[in-house]
């Protein structure tokens, strides 16, 4: 399958060039051409196109209910939203993420805008349907874009269990995930029995095992890409901190290290969305650059995994 190209002439409603919002998010670094957009990517099962940057709230969002720690994710997802960016992906294993999630998508008038992804994470189907009401509640909404197995615990009783409710029209999209590469095999499974429209999974310039099969599995199955860990964990960012860019970054028009990680995971055929988690605004328009401008191609992506050598 060919390589899914970035879709400019049909955006989704809402989207903005990043140009407009340049003193949205103060200490964003970024500098694209004037005419930039947020690229967007097709899920293949629907043809519904989602912005190729989404928001993780792992961490960073389980700030629970106090308006001083809700300060900084309350203005990442508003510059989120103004730059025309949808997905959202939470967990009930993030703590209040979900919640502070939906107070804060009601709070900035963003019901109905984002896609919002979740998770069902417990053993037992009884006691995973209750989990999925409790995040339909907690996500202030009575339809959950994407659920997802979380780290396929139990994974072969909650899609039985997911599929009823895509038919009730309760979710849109099912979904399962894993962060390891220890838990390829199982992923292969679960996208093999056909119920599967998405898969999460890690994937980074120092984690790459995905792509000797299962990206091209979910390639060859119509099965969209969500990619976590494109930063691991802060790790990436942290050991190349103090080091120079390379000059030929400006190429793929890449002004941080960020940008830089994020095109080398964008710039597979497979990936759908990658969702990198902050609760800094200035991060946030730097991961939204790395949506825009020049993006990788093959050569390109072969230069990148030079910088193996700095990390």
């Amino acid at each position: 399958m060919g390589r899914a190209r970035p879709r400019r002439s049909s955006r989704p409603p809402g989207l903005r060039p990043l140009t407009e919002l340049r003193g949205v998010a103060e200490g964003g670094r970024g500098r694209v051409a004037e005419s930039a957009e947020l690229m967007v990517r097709t899920i293949p099962r629907s043809g519904e196109v989602l912005p190729a940057v989404g928001l993780g709230t792992w961490r960073t969002f389980d700030v629970g209910a106090d308006a001083a720690q809700r300060a900084g994710p309350k203005a990442v997802l508003r510059l989120f939203a103004q730059a025309g960016a949808r997905v959202v992906d939470s967990s009930p294993m993030y703590g209040s993420a979900e919640a502070v999630v939906g107070d804060l998508t009601g709070e900035l008038g963003l019901a109905g805008r984002l896609f919002l992804a979740t998770k069902v994470w417990i053993q037992g189907r009884e006691q995973g349907i209750r989990q999925m009401e409790e995040s339909l509640r907690r996500l202030r909404t009575t339809c959950i874009d994407l659920m997802q197995v979380h780290n396929l615990l139990d994974w072969t009783v909650h899609l039985r269990t997911l599929q009823a409710w895509k038919e009730r029209g309760r979710i849109r999209y099912i979904g399962v995930t894993h962060y390891s590469q220890s838990a390829y095999p199982e992923l292969e499974r679960a996208i093999l029995t056909g119920d599967v429209d998405f898969l999460q999974v890690n994937y980074s310039l120092t984690s790459t095992a995905a792509e000797r099969r299962l990206l091209p599995l979910a390639q060859e199955r119509r099965v969209a890409v969500l990619i976590n860990r494109p930063f691991e964990g802060g790790a990436l960012l942290t050991r190349l901190r103090g080091r120079p860019l390379p000059p030929w970054a400006a190429e793929i028009d890449c002004s941080s290290w960020a940008q830089l990680l994020l095109k080398f995971v964008l710039s597979h055929p497979a990936v759908t969305c990658a969702t990198p988690a902050t609760d800094k605004p200035g991060h946030m328009r730097d991961d939204l650059e790395a949506g825009c401008g020049r993006q990788p191609d093959a050569a390109m992506r072969a230069r990148m995994m030079q910088c193996l050598d700095l990390i």
